[in-house]
């Protein structure tokens, strides 16, 4: 059964590590990402970003092929499943599709209609079990068409989205999304600290969690981010895995190109990739 991610993050808040949401794209994605969950004894969050959802032929469908997936695996981690950078619309989708966790990206808004819509969401969604995620300072990178240019986040906003009792909250600290380039000038931990002593026990989220060397991730955790987000790496590994595949002409041999056989290898990349994740995030053995 799905659960609020606000339980897991506390724990992990207190505990000093941190949960790792991983976004699917599919079914190889969420089976990859639950089984590596379970063997794990891992909590887990599943991201879905608004393009994903429509991807994978509504919400709904996402809902209920993640059900049926906990019900047939057999999972018995605490498992979130998690809008990620929802519009004020996108939100409410998930929240009727039975969703267990929802971001509100209002980062582009003035603050005071981010905190408006923010606020609404909150009441909507606590009403029904839900976890809610806030974004102050846009996070870097391209997200499905949301782009930011790695803002650092202003502490008193932090503080502002906060005070409105949201589960956890997204800052941005210099993080982007997807690859990181060479000049990249690394996350800004002074503002960490900053907007950590201004929100106090609120779980913080780093986005963009793809190419952030480890030791700065484990800084990161150290100054309270209870959640990281993961997908570009997973993609990566996808595609790598799935080439070499095709470059070896293993498609071409016997029934190699039943796609069970043909995303196989992908799918064994996605489970390697998450399990490092969860070992450096340190969330092995905290279900």
């Amino acid at each position: 059964m799905l659960v609020s991610a606000k339980e897991m993050l506390i724990k992990a808040r207190d505990g000093k590590y941190a949960v790792g949401q991983f976004n699917i794209n599919n079914l190889e994605w969420t089976k990859a990402v639950l089984l590596t969950a379970q063997e794990n004894n891992s909590p887990v969050i599943l991201g879905v970003s608004e393009g994903a959802g429509k991807y994978m032929g509504t919400y709904d469908a996402v809902v209920g092929m993640v059900n049926g997936l906990l019900k047939g695996l057999k999972i018995t981690v605490p498992v979130a499943l998690h809008l990620d950078h929802g519009s004020f619309e996108g939100a409410y989708a998930c929240i009727e599709a039975g969703f267990s966790s929802v971001m509100f990206d209002g980062s582009h808004y003035a603050i005071e209609e981010n905190i408006e819509k923010s606020k609404k969401i909150i009441a909507d969604a606590f009403a029904k079990g839900i976890s809610v995620e806030c974004e102050v300072g846009s996070i870097g990178g391209e997200e499905d068409g949301v782009v930011g240019a790695g803002e650092i986040a202003d502490t008193a906003e932090c503080k502002q989205i906060a005070d409105l009792g949201v589960t956890m909250l997204a800052a941005g600290i210099g993080n982007i999304h997807g690859q990181y380039p060479s000049n990249w000038a690394g996350l800004a931990f002074d503002a960490l600290a900053d907007i950590k002593k201004s929100v106090g026990d609120m779980p913080l989220v780093l986005h963009g969690g793809t190419g952030i060397p480890d030791d700065m991730i484990k800084k990161a955790i150290s100054l309270g981010v209870a959640k990281i987000n993961v997908n570009t790496e997973c993609q990566l590994t996808f595609a790598a895995a799935t080439r070499e595949y095709i470059l070896a002409g293993k498609d071409l041999k016997g029934k190699g190109y039943d796609p069970r056989k043909l995303l196989g290898p992908g799918f064994e990349a996605i489970k390697t990739t998450v399990k490092e994740k969860m070992d450096l995030f340190g969330s092995v053995n905290k279900a």
